[in-house]
């Protein structure tokens, strides 16, 4: 009897569970299965929820500008690179300067230690809005308009604080003895957060990386104000051109969605485990 009750809660479990699964797919699939269709395809009825006559023409347009019909799939590879590069140095500069302001907030006591740390919560509470133009205006006074640096910079605002957050939280579980035997051996703090913290903290520094990658790299508000060139426009503000004024590339949008979708997906099936030993470590203090 307990046995097919077993299997009864797995079936019940199982229609539970698949209006979710429905509802986080479906959206997915659809993206995938357009970006291969064509636009007469697309607005066909009934819809075809599978394309009947599938074509690569949406990506050969976006990696082969000669192909293309239009300009904006030409923009968006380069505006796809461009996301990397910004990502990839605001991940970089996150984890060094947040892992050294982390492991001062845990393990070095001074004054208002904990006003410092509501301080940089407090600031990821700040709508982006009520800063763009102060920082505009910071940025254009410097002439760092249109140019990469200028959106490192920004996300750096909203990004480091996430980041030393985060850290903290994982430094927290690293047990003082280890330090206090470095401290015996001879290492000053530098050598203890380098050489015993941070490959302890391997999990949490590396979940950290893939959140920090994730807010830069889909941020769209400041890489739609500070830039207008292919010089520093990003992935999101390209996928957004797709839109003309008189008519709606769909396809060449899908296709771009997936594009932009692909390098978050495979650094997080590459480095899942340490994902998710990080996310648990960070929950246990903190």
């Amino acid at each position: 009897m307990s046995r097919y009750r077993k299997y009864l809660n797995r079936f019940f479990l199982f229609l539970l569970t698949l209006p979710i699964f429905v509802f986080i797919f479906f959206p997915i699939l659809w993206l995938t299965s357009a970006s291969f269709s064509t636009q007469s395809e697309l607005y066909a009825r009934p819809i075809h929820w599978i394309p009947q006559h599938p074509t690569l023409q949406n990506y050969l347009d976006i990696f082969f500008p000669t192909l293309a019909a239009t300009t904006v799939p030409r923009t968006f590879a380069l505006s796809l690179l461009n996301s990397v590069r910004i990502a990839t140095w605001v991940t970089i500069i996150c984890i060094l300067i947040g892992s050294l302001a982390a492991y001062a907030i845990v393990r070095i006591p001074f004054r208002y230690n904990r006003s410092i740390q509501l301080g940089i919560m407090a600031t990821r509470m700040i709508p982006e809005v009520s800063l763009v133009i102060p920082l505009f205006i910071i940025a254009s006074s410097f002439q760092l308009i249109d140019k990469p640096i200028v959106l490192i910079i920004t996300y750096l605002s909203f990004a480091l604080p996430y980041s030393i957050w985060m850290m903290a939280a994982y430094f927290q579980t690293v047990p003082a003895e280890l330090e206090e035997a470095a401290r015996l051996d001879g290492c000053n703090r530098l050598n203890i957060l380098f050489r015993v913290v941070m490959p302890i903290s391997v999990p949490g520094l590396v979940s950290t990386a893939m959140f920090v990658f994730l807010l830069a790299w889909d941020e769209f508000f400041y890489a739609l104000i500070f830039t207008s060139t292919l010089a520093a426009k990003t992935a999101p503000v390209a996928i957004s051109e797709f839109i003309g004024r008189y008519s709606v590339n769909i396809t060449g949008m899908m296709a771009g969605g997936i594009l932009a979708a692909l390098p978050p997906v495979i650094l997080a099936f590459i480095f899942q485990r340490y994902i998710i030993s990080g996310m648990t470590a960070g929950a246990v203090k903190g």
